[in-house]
This record gives structure tokens, sequence and C-alpha cells, in this order.
């Protein structure tokens, strides 16, 4: 579900344009570019779904509220999370995504596009099998 999951690496991507800000940032100034990362209009991404996922990030150490204020700054360990998973999506994930493609030329053996037929059949598998018990 959309709401329930961990800000995905893009918005981590963005917590790195935003980590040299001296009194750290709001999150009203980031509510509209997650916005329209996760593909959402900024009208339809509600200050509570905001808080949320900043909320989230804060368990998970990528960031930090400052004393007193309604605001934030990336902490050391986050900021390397951040740059990890860029780098990360930036050299793997974005050069591999096309190969799920079937009409990929430049890959025919295409090894993500394989795994992901193998994930889809044991997927299909466990499925079959929960409404054979059910």
């Amino acid at each position: 579900m959309v709401s329930e999951r961990y800000i995905c690496e893009e918005v981590e991507e963005l917590l790195c344009l935003f980590m040299l800000l001296p009194e750290g940032f709001r999150d009203a100034t980031l509510r509209d570019h997650v916005a329209r990362l996760m593909g959402d209009k900024p009208q339809d991404y509600s200050p509570v779904r905001m808080t949320h996922d900043l909320h989230r990030l804060r368990l998970h150490g990528v960031i930090e509220k400052i004393t007193a204020t309604h605001r934030y700054q990336i902490k050391s360990e986050g900021l390397r999370i951040c740059l990890f998973l860029t780098k990360v999506h930036n050299r793997v994930i974005r050069p591999r995504f096309s190969q799920l493609n079937s009409g990929c030329p430049k890959a025919p053996n295409r090894p993500v596009a394989s795994a992901m037929h193998q994930l889809d059949q044991a997927m299909e598998q466990l499925i079959g099998e929960a409404k054979l018990a059910a």
C-alpha cells in the first residue's frame, strides 16, 4: 500500500538536494517535490501523509528534527544512506530496468526479464496453492 511504504530512493535523492540548507527543511518545502516523485498531484499528497513519511525517515535514522522548530535536517548516516541508494538507482536499477521490456534489442538474453518471469511463475504457484488450501 502506498501510504505504508518506506519513502522510495527517489525521495532520498531529493533529500540530498536539501542537505545544504543551513536551517534545515520543512515538510511543506518537501511536499510538492515528493508528490511529483510519487506520481501524485501536490494537492493529493496531504500534510498528514508527509508527516507520516518524515516520521518513518526519522525512525530509520535518515533525518532528525531540529529542536523547538518544525524543521528537519539530514543526519550524517542518513546522508550516506541517501547517497548509496542514489548510486544504486543510477548505476544498477535504471540501466537494467529497460531489460524488463520484451523488445530490448541490446539484451537478447535479458537476465532481469528471465528472473521476473520466474518470480511471476512462483507467485502464481503460491496463489494457486493458497486457493486449493482455502
